[in-house]
């Protein structure tokens, strides 16, 4: 058996303290605050407030015709959010063996299950959220078929993004430096993918660079299904596939070759 494979028979085995694991983290996220996992949901709903009556009310900006839609605020809106949510679900499963490092020493739970809680936990926040979304563009395609694929795509990049943390936590696990590494490609990754501006925006020479970040499929498959009320192209589910096959190779390789190690770097 791969080391995947029974890394994922063990997390099925501890589906249910998985899921008890996941609600402990949610609440102890604003654990002493009065709203409680209620301020959980307010960053993202308040940015995407910020965007809408910032851009597309009060200075009514406007996009060329060559972007998906014309409006600022809802372009920011739609690349933005799948984003914010990349970005929290991978560093947070990126430091859950760290923040687990005592308990993983003294017992014998599976290293997996703290990335797995820890992607979960950003999921049950931001997935509903993104969902809503949908519903709030819907009517501007006349509730098309094709809105139905938010929920293949909100669930690869769940994948992409648990993937990616797992093999991140390994990495800071071992170096510490990873941390840092990462929150400096989580700054400048915004700007290397279409979240702020239309993909035909950046150079066509240079257009290739996109593909290096692994959100830039993702943020392409939402725009199509949100701001035109279109199928996403062939090209963003393959892309999307390639990059958790990726991943998933690699870590198949650091997880077999860090077993026995991973409790001394902790």
């Amino acid at each position: 058996m791969t080391p995947l494979a029974e890394e994922a028979r063990a997390t099925w085995r501890a589906r249910s303290l998985v899921w008890v694991m996941t609600k402990r983290e949610i609440a102890a996220r604003n654990a002493g605050s009065a709203g409680g996992w209620l301020w959980s949901y307010a960053q993202p709903l308040l940015m995407v407030a910020a965007y809408y009556l910032v851009f597309d009310v009060v200075f009514a900006m406007r996009l060329g015709d060559s972007a998906p839609t014309r409006k600022v605020g809802a372009f920011l809106v739609v690349g933005a959010l799948p984003w914010m949510a990349f970005c929290d679900t991978v560093s947070r499963a990126m430091n859950s063996l760290i923040d687990a490092g005592s308990l993983l020493q003294k017992s014998p739970l599976p290293a997996v299950l703290f990335p797995v809680r820890s992607a979960l936990a950003s999921t049950v926040i931001y997935a509903p959220i993104m969902l809503a979304l949908a519903l709030a563009y819907a009517p501007m395609h006349r509730f098309n078929l094709a809105l139905l694929a938010m929920l293949p795509l909100v669930a690869l990049q769940l994948i992409l993004s648990l993937v990616l943390g797992y093999l991140l936590a390994l990495f800071a696990a071992a170096m510490r430096d990873t941390i840092q590494v990462v929150a400096f490609l989580f700054s400048v990754g915004i700007f290397l993918s279409p979240v702020l501006f239309p993909a035909t925006m950046f150079p066509q020479a240079w257009r290739w660079v996109l593909w290096l970040n692994p959100m830039s499929a993702p943020v392409l498959g939402y725009q199509a299904i949100l701001l035109q009320g279109a199928w996403p192209s062939w090209s963003v589910w393959a892309v999307t596939l390639g990059w958790i096959i990726g991943l998933l190779a690699a870590l198949t390789v650091v997880v077999s070759r860090s077993r026995d190690q991973l409790a001394d770097w902790l």
